[in-house]
């Protein structure tokens, strides 16, 4: 239900061109035969854990490998049309992504492992303004952005959602932000890797089902509420933990 409510929604949304944020050009995709092989280590790992986590879900048949490299490989392919090319030793700034897809890979499972709808929903998704909160690959060296802020490295993630999450837990819980204060580690790194990974390892799958819905439905500030609620929810236990 949860599948066909925001494939309609994102398609829906990607033929108002108010609704459209971001250009996005026409890509036919690869039906070569993909295997495993042609992604890095890490995208491999990455691709055995949603295939290990899918099947313990039951959301995923034998087959979902093939089909969830090929969705990795597409979307590889279609966001390198929306890249700018840029010199840097940094390794975040080198042509492919270097973390793992967490958002797609959310999306496959959610589309029960169909990398044709998978990929349909990911391309229409992709010109939406949600997309560059959510889906952090979709920014990554994107000519949407300035070329000054590629060439920092820093995904607007960063600088807009973890800095307004840290601007709100001061004024909502000042006990928890001076808690992270006494610590010397910020909100905004943990942050980070709460939405790097879609909440994976941190929420069970209903969870991140609607952390997903709700951010495509409600707009990219409910990632920032989310954020907040999750805090408020670990309030005591960030406290005791800082008394001991």
């Amino acid at each position: 239900v949860l599948a066909e409510l925001i494939a309609k929604f994102v398609s829906h949304l990607s033929e108002s061109r108010t609704d459209c944020y971001f250009s996005t050009g026409s890509y036919k995709a690869r039906d070569a035969d993909v295997k495993k092989e042609n992604l890095s280590s890490m995208q491999q790992l990455g691709v055995e854990m949603t295939v290990r986590y899918g099947k313990y879900l039951n959301l995923l048949k034998e087959d979902a490998e093939n089909g969830l490299c090929f969705v990795l490989i597409n979307c590889e392919e279609f966001l390198k049309q929306q890249q700018r090319t840029v010199v840097s030793s940094l390794c975040c700034l080198q042509e492919h992504y270097a973390g793992y897809d967490w958002f797609a890979s959310s999306i496959f499972l959610i589309m029960s492992g169909d990398r044709e709808k998978t990929l349909m929903f990911l391309q229409q998704f992709s010109c939406l303004l949600v997309s560059a909160f959510l889906w952090l690959p979709r920014l990554h060296l994107s000519m949407h952005l300035p070329v000054t802020t590629v060439e920092y490295g820093i995904h607007p993630v960063y600088f807009c959602s973890a800095h307004h999450i840290e601007m709100l837990l001061k004024a909502e819980l000042p006990l928890v932000c001076s808690a992270f204060h006494m610590s010397g580690f910020t909100p905004s790194q943990i942050c980070l890797q709460w939405i790097t990974q879609c909440f994976w390892n941190y929420m069970d799958w209903s969870e991140i089902c609607h952390y997903i819905a709700i951010c495509i439905f409600l707009g990219p500030d409910y990632q920032i509420y989310m954020c907040i609620s999750v805090f408020r929810h670990l309030q005591q236990d960030i406290l005791k933990h800082t008394e001991a």
